[in-house]
């Protein structure tokens, strides 16, 4: 029975997603259809273009055409798999964010585990210390965490341990006379992953380490942990056994329902790093005006944003089969 509700679930899930992600590939396309600012005087510049060029070059990218069959046509695009063809680099946008998504997700996904990871130590930390020297240091970090802007931290990041103490680089993902297999390549690839995941990353440590005490700090006042303690449990069996798996599910779901924005934030990590990845991509089209790679990006994330919700709801049923689905 519990099987065919989740089942029952995972169909209707799907079938809302299609309908929602038509409605964002129109959301999209009309919301940077009627952005200020026009793609053919910025792939002009400042040259002197008689008006028949000028023309000729709008009618090449079917700007000259009414909205509205410009919108029926690039949904008629998106359904067959192409997001249309890049004003600037001149090459399919579909091309374009695969060759840049490989380095965009080894950061997003090192920052997401880095995140998680220290993020639950030290919300698990901070609620075992509850009310002591400890648990308001790691407050302390959360307030940080919340107030810092990341491309703020991001350039002070570079400041110190880039230019100050040359620890790290500054910009870029590798160096072209750097190993890139075995032992060495990886570590070389962790040198330039280091700063920018970090930076990436900070946010969301606070974020999930504030989530986690919270729910074990909760979670240990339960009657059912009182009694694991009366029965002479350990301490720290009762916290990271019986308190942290019963706390499991709202972090899941901030992790989870956190990670387009990782993915959206990247985008100012990867300018201020140089990093190679879209989000440096869709900074540069946003300057150049450059309107399909802009609406490709940006329904890749939503995309991201929907997958990893669904994910999100799944791992949650995993983590308590208590949870019902309607």
């Amino acid at each position: 029975m519990k099987s065919a509700s989740f089942a029952a679930f995972t169909i209707r899930r799907v079938f809302l997603a299609i309908p929602l992600l038509l409605l964002v590939v129109v959301f999209n396309f009309t919301l940077i259809q009627f952005a200020p600012g026009d793609p053919i005087n910025v792939l002009i510049g400042d040259y002197p273009a008689p008006p028949e060029y000028i023309e000729e070059i709008r009618r090449e990218f079917g700007l000259d055409r009414p909205f509205l069959e410009r919108l029926v046509i690039y949904v008629g695009q998106v359904l067959q798999g192409n997001l249309g063809f890049s004003f600037t680099n001149r090459q399919p946008v579909l091309d374009l964010v695969l060759d840049r998504l490989g380095a965009t997700l080894k950061l997003t996904l090192t920052a997401l585990v880095l995140a998680s990871v220290v993020g639950v130590v030290l919300g698990a930390i901070a609620a075992r210390n509850h009310g002591n020297r400890t648990d308001g240091a790691i407050q302390g970090f959360v307030v940080a965490g919340d107030s810092i802007p990341e491309f703020w931290l991001g350039q002070f990041l570079i400041l110190v341990f880039a230019v100050g103490l040359g620890w790290f680089p500054s910009q870029g993902a590798g160096s072209l006379r750097a190993p890139t297999e075995g032992l060495a390549g990886l570590l070389s690839q962790a040198h330039y992953l280091t700063l920018p995941a970090f930076a990436l990353s900070f946010r969301y440590i606070a974020l999930i380490s504030r989530m986690t005490r919270t729910s074990l700090i909760e979670v240990i006042s339960s009657d059912y942990i009182l009694a694991a303690r009366a029965r002479g449990a350990r301490e720290r069996t009762v916290l990271y056994v019986h308190a942290l798996r019963n706390a499991a599910a709202p972090v899941v779901t901030v992790i989870g329902y956190n990670l387009g924005f990782v993915l959206a934030g990247a985008a100012l990590i990867e300018t201020v790093f140089g990093w190679p990845g879209i989000g440096r991509l869709l900074y540069t089209s946003i300057a150049a005006r450059d309107y399909p790679v802009m609406i490709g990006i940006l329904l890749l994330i939503s995309c991201t944003v929907i997958v990893a919700n669904f994910v999100t709801d799944i791992v949650y049923r995993l983590i308590d089969p208590r949870i019902q689905y309607r």
